[in-house]
């Protein structure tokens, strides 16, 4: 006999695992989730939050985006790359990132109703942690995973109370191992990697400083300091992140990873600080220093019977791109809803196939993007002529020369801001956070083949219903006058049908299908004189489908069949769709 018994148990209270809590918390689900340590995140780590997270946030309710809105560095502090020699010595160049160029922030603007920021993850975390915890998620701190069990019925779990020593037990039907990039759930359930660990080696160092007179003129998350001669390979290239604007940075400061990691002290730290920033007597007050490794690693599986895991457990990937956290949270959307149907009895066991279908790909596409954005440095240093030589005198004189008045300097200016442009596929990459295509068994396209990518995949989002990709954002307008996306008539755990005129068959078998499956499938009738009117027209010119066919859409607002026009009989064609993708 159990010492407790729950539904789902979480190990891990980190991005993914306190999204996954407050998500089934959000549907019902009784679900409990554990965490090692006494308090959630120490450091603030993950930052970058893109949109496609924001609009996970949006769906557990307005209060939490907004309440993640009021504590984030908002978009407008966050896009002046810069690279240089020091804060306080010569810029080499910028460039904007993060949509703040306007054709970049133009696409951001048309894609989303939600809006990039700058949220440390010393507060997305608690501000998850507390909404799961206020929906019903039973939390145990100090509570550290020992092993588990699984069976056809469900999965114990050994965990030790790390306050008394003892050990209990806890019996789930679901495990879910959220338990970052060391996770002991996926070794114990035998999933399979891809990759290696421990690839470079970075420490980070957490401080205190007024830095305003140096960047508030040139606003920017990310600060890029070279300076010849220092660190791995006689290449110094540190990075001054802002993590509250002006007083408050993380630095990351590269070592030999075929070395012992480094003692870092409170003098060595100081150092780098004040090195850094080019100002040899700045006050500065650490206030943490760790080291960590740079992995390249991905799942190939996500699943083992009744135990799944995801975030940092399935993507181990350095923080280029700003992926980390919010592919965590997102693998927690997709999952939340399908363990909520199949708990509910409303779907078959096999729809939670489908997690690891869809997400494992999202997982080698991150950590392989990231992994190459580290790469595409490379360029840089080359431009800078840093590769020449292992001189530090030398190294200067070659990053010298681009001011002379020379042809060779005038290519080797051209060099460099191509260089530095190119970044934009770490520090602009909207396609990679808003393209993602699931092709499952939860999918249903009908044959139909995926539009090809007109731009840059990685750079540009391509709104489509296509099967599989997330539902377009377009602002539909009420009667009153008010507003709201598209996605807003979606998710909260549903599925949604949105029709147009002539498609009132479709709402019609919505109603009686939910009524045969116990289903809540929400209807929505767009155009003029509706409930719901597409003013501008953007809704109808990115459907693909007739006023009359269908966009199905599931609760994590990925379109899962639609149909160009009418049907002879509506019923029994949403009634074929919906029972395949829920495995009935």
């Amino acid at each position: 006999m159990a010492d407790i018994e729950t539904d789902v148990l979480i190990i891990g209270t980190g991005p993914a695992g306190s999204a996954c809590a407050a998500l089934l918390a959000s549907y019902g689900i009784e679900n409990m989730a554990i965490n090692r340590y006494r308090w959630l995140a120490n450091t603030p780590r993950a930052h970058i939050t893109n949109q496609r997270t924001m609009e996970v946030l949006r769906d557990l309710g307005r209060d939490v985006e907004d309440e993640a809105y009021l504590f984030a560095t908002h978009q407008e502090l966050m896009g002046e790359n810069v690279f240089c020699t020091s804060l306080a010595g010569e810029e080499i160049g910028r460039m904007k990132s993060w949509g703040m160029h306007p054709l970049s922030r133009a696409e951001h603007q048309l894609s989303s109703p939600s809006h990039m920021n700058d949220l440390p993850q010393t507060f997305m975390e608690p501000l998850l942690f507390k909404t799961a915890c206020s929906r019903g998620t039973q939390a145990r701190m100090s509570t550290e995973y020992l092993s588990h069990r699984q069976d056809e019925d469900g999965v114990t779990t050994t965990c030790r109370d790390r306050l008394t020593g003892r050990e209990l037990t806890i019996r789930s039907k679901y495990l879910i191992g959220a338990d970052g990039g060391n996770s002991k759930v996926a070794e114990d359930a035998g999933l399979s990697f891809e990759g290696r660990m421990g690839v470079g080696g970075s420490m980070n160092i957490l401080f205190k400083a007024d830095l305003t007179r140096y960047v508030a003129h040139r606003p920017s998350v990310l600060y890029w300091v070279v300076q010849p001669g220092a660190d791995v390979g006689g290449i110094g290239m540190g990075l001054v992140r802002m993590v509250r604007p002006w007083n408050e940075w993380l630095i990351v400061w590269g070592y030999d990873i075929n070395q012992p990691a480094p003692e870092v002290d409170t003098a060595f730290a100081t150092k780098v600080v004040r090195d850094l920033v080019g100002e040899p007597d700045l006050p500065v007050e650490i206030q943490s220093v760790s080291t960590w490794t740079v992995n390249n690693m991905y799942a190939t599986t996500m699943q083992s019977g009744r135990v799944f895991c995801m975030g940092d457990a399935t993507h181990r990937h350095p923080p280029s791109n700003g992926l980390g956290s919010n592919t965590s949270i997102q693998d927690a959307f997709n999952l939340a809803w399908k363990l909520s149907l199949v708990l509910k009895g409303k779907a078959g066991p096999r729809l939670l196939d489908s997690y690891q279908q869809e997400r494992a790909p999202v997982a080698k596409q991150i950590v392989t993007r990231a992994n190459k954005s580290i790469e595409e440095f490379g360029p840089i240093f080359k431009a800078l002529g840093l590769l020449d030589s292992i001189d530090p005198v030398k190294m200067q004189q070659n990053m010298d020369a681009r001011c002379d008045d020379t042809p060779a300097a005038e290519e080797q200016r051209a060099a460099i801001r191509k260089a530095i442009a190119a970044k934009v596929y770490e520090f602009d990459a909207h396609g990679v956070e808003m393209n993602q295509r699931y092709v499952s068994d939860a999918v249903v396209t009908g044959g139909q083949p995926a539009p090809a990518f007109e731009k840059d995949a990685e750079l540009h989002y391509q709104p489509t219903t296509w099967p599989g990709a997330r539902l377009p954002h377009a602002w539909l307008f009420a009667q009153d006058g008010s507003r709201l996306s598209t996605l807003d008539l979606c998710g909260k755990g549903r599925f949604t049908v949105l029709t147009g005129i002539g498609g009132h068959g479709w709402v019609e078998a919505a109603g009686q299908l939910g009524a045969e499956l116990g289903l809540d499938i929400a209807a929505h009738v767009i155009g003029p004189r509706q409930v719901w009117q597409d003013l501008h027209g953007d809704w109808a010119r990115q459907r693909e489908v007739s006023d009359s066919g269908i966009v199905l859409v599931r609760p994590d607002h990925h379109v899962c069949w639609r149909s160009e026009a009418a049907a002879a009989d509506p019923l029994a064609e949403l009634r074929r769709a919906l029972t395949s993708i829920l495995a009935l």
